[in-house]
């Protein structure tokens, strides 16, 4: 078990590395751009590798964010429920969750596939196959959809949320928690 949850942690980090590999990426190719028109450089479809790492950064982030309680969530209803009633919105907020994401997955590595197979190009200055820039996103959403079903059988074998943070002890950590998340 522990090799598995090992395993799950490392691919959530690797994604949330990957983004960050991706961010990278487009701070370089904006510098490119930016800094290169005045010393005659020129970025041939800079503007679509922008916009594809763009893409990348934001499905491959997300299974990193959701595990690391970073996204946004309301829990104004659910502070204010049983422990009982509350691991029931969780369940269904989980399976829910779970279901669209998976949907969403599966459809997004359908259309990756087929790009794939009909070698479906892009369409700008520099041709590139299409299903390299959308696997990206494909991968994001597998990933995120492994994080809900891992998270899922996490809250219903009895353990508390990993996507929310833990409550402050002390004032000062009250402060700093409302501060990084800047409310």
């Amino acid at each position: 078990m522990k090799i598995v949850r090992r395993f799950l942690d490392g691919l959530y980090l690797f994604s949330g590395v990957a983004a960050g590999g991706f961010l990278l990426a487009i701070f370089v190719l904006m510098l490119l751009l930016s800094a290169g028109r005045p010393l005659g450089l020129n970025v041939r479809s800079g503007d679509e590798f922008i916009g594809w790492c763009m893409v990348a950064v934001s499905f491959l982030a997300l299974a990193h964010t959701f595990r690391s309680a970073e996204m946004i969530r309301v829990g104004l209803l659910l502070e204010r429920l049983s422990e009982k009633t509350r691991w029931y919105f969780e369940m269904f907020s989980l399976v829910t969750g779970s279901i669209l994401v998976g949907y969403f997955a599966w459809y997004c590595y359908r259309m990756t596939y087929f790009s794939w197979l009909v070698n479906e190009p892009s369409q700008g200055v520099i041709v590139i196959p299409i299903w390299i820039p959308q696997s990206a996103m494909a991968i994001g959403l597998i990933i995120l959809f492994i994080a809900f079903i891992d998270e899922l059988i996490h809250v219903f074998l009895g353990g508390s949320p990993r996507y929310e943070k833990p409550k402050p002890k002390t004032a000062e950590e009250a402060i700093e928690q409302a501060i990084q998340s800047a409310v």
